[in-house]
């Protein structure tokens, strides 16, 4: 059930929106129905008041023995009208409370005219069901208004009514039908339109208002990730509604404690850089002075240790030092002079037709990103077989050694700082565990990222994602 509902904070508050409008729209039109209904239910009440006023007054000036034919004179097939020596309205019980209050409104105001009881019941006017016919073309000949007035004719026909019975003092009594003029339905072929139009210009105005206010937030999202692949990204510009400045400013401020750490750890880096130096040399110089000491040995290879671990751990903390800036580079071309620098580096046949392979980027950085990767693959494979291709918006430079390749469950650990995998990555014939790190750290600031696989033909295959300048 939870994978049909929405996701995302817009999504919930649309869905919301759209659901209380619907709620709105079906009690509004509930309200106005009913209110419809009591209004044409007093409305009509009143309509039967006025025409019994009216035919009461004018029988009563008649003769008795003339009422019947005044009344067959007055009556129509729409409101039939008659006179005779019992009710038409046999039972002297009202259905509800509103007509038998009529009932005593009528003989109050009617006791002038000799009307001593009245009775008024609601009757049905429907005719039997029919089988449907196809209805006929309408006549080119009739108007408008003459259509209108024989489809409301119709429809009062068909319609309910109300029935009464008033009698006057000499026994006679007046029976007569007041039709209930038909309620017009709410959804017609005209209001339906009409509510739908509305409907969608609301939910048109809603997603836009959301997506308006939810555009900083998903800059915001888009910042934080841009943070944890760059650290010295440009900060947030704090605009907009306060709970989005006060987010913002908070990631500002992080943003700077993270820049102030990153450059305490390149200081620290450089005056270790700085200071090592002078220590190593002089030991160095003390070590030519010992020529024929059985410790010579010992001690240059222990320095020599030393240098190297020395060197790995400040290029690892220095290597963001150098503050580049971007510019489009020819991958191809960056990657060819890398491989003119090992032997045991070559192209596949497939690789030649993707020069021209333009991304943004810092120069230095990607040589030494792709200087890693293919030392890695010659250094612990044997040869490197490279290769480079266009995948959608990226560029893909896969390169596939010849080696053991690495356990599934260690591809991630090389990538952390000094993780080696024993057997075959060692000091005598490997680094210190820092060239993948390295790598990934360039390549993930450069908008892109390297995986690791083992490949099916054998060895260990490292894929490299750029983004393509467009």
């Amino acid at each position: 059930m939870k994978r049909f509902l929405p996701q995302s904070l817009p999504s919930w508050v649309l869905l919301i929106l759209i659901a209380s409008l619907l709620t709105t729209q079906v009690a509004t039109l509930s309200i106005v129905s009913r209110d419809r209904a009591e209004n044409n239910n007093v409305l009509e009440l009143f309509r039967l008041s006025e025409r019994a006023y009216t035919l009461v007054k004018v029988l009563y000036a008649a003769p008795p023995s003339e009422r019947s034919i005044l009344a067959s004179a007055l009556s129509n097939t729409a409101n039939p009208l008659s006179m005779s020596d019992e009710p038409a309205v046999t039972s002297a019980i009202a259905s509800d409370d509103s007509l038998a209050e009529l009932e005593d409104v009528l003989v109050a105001r009617l006791s002038a005219f000799g009307v001593t009881d009245a009775r008024i019941r609601r009757a049905s006017n429907r005719p039997p069901s029919r089988p449907a016919t196809n209805p006929s073309a309408p006549d080119p000949d009739v108007g408008i208004v003459e259509r209108q007035l024989s489809d409301i004719a119709e429809d009062f026909s068909q319609s309910d009514g109300l029935a009464a019975s008033i009698k006057f003092k000499d026994g006679q009594w007046l029976n007569f039908v007041t039709p209930i003029a038909p309620e017009p339905p709410i959804f017609t072929a005209q209001t339906v339109p009409l509510f739908g139009s509305v409907a969608a210009v609301v939910i048109a105005m809603t997603i836009w208002a959301m997506r308006r206010l939810t555009a900083p937030y998903r800059a915001l999202e888009r910042a934080v990730k841009r943070i944890g692949d760059d650290v010295k990204s440009p900060p947030l510009p704090e605009f907009g509604s306060s709970e989005y400045k006060s987010a913002a400013r908070a990631v500002n401020t992080m943003q700077a404690q993270l820049r102030e750490y990153v450059a305490d750890r390149e200081q620290l880096a450089a005056a270790l850089a700085h200071d090592l130096r002078t220590p190593l040399t002089r030991i160095r110089l003390r070590l030519e002075l010992l020529r024929k000491s059985p410790l010579r040995q010992s001690l240059t290879h222990d320095l020599n240790d030393i240098e190297a671990i020395s060197r790995s751990v400040i290029d690892f903390a220095t290597y963001e030092i150098v503050d580049e800036e971007q510019e489009k580079i020819d991958f191809w071309s960056l990657v060819d002079s890398v491989a003119d620098g090992f032997p045991q580096a070559s192209f596949d046949k497939t690789s030649h037709a993707s020069r021209g392979l333009i991304c943004m980027g810092r120069p230095i950085a990607l040589r030494r990103c792709v200087t890693n990767l293919v030392n890695n693959a010659v250094t612990y494979g044997e040869k490197a077989h490279i290769s480079l291709a266009q995948s959608g918006a990226d560029i893909l430079l896969t390169i596939r050694d010849e080696g053991p390749g690495i356990p599934q469950a260690k591809l991630d650990e090389v990538f952390q700082p000094f993780r080696r995998v024993e057997g075959s990555r060692n000091r005598q014939t490997g680094g210190f565990g820092l060239g993948l790190t390295i790598a990934r750290n360039i390549a993930r600031r450069s908008g892109g990222d390297i995986t690791l696989a083992n490949d099916t033909d054998g060895g260990l295959r490292a894929e490299l994602r750029i983004p393509r300048a467009v």
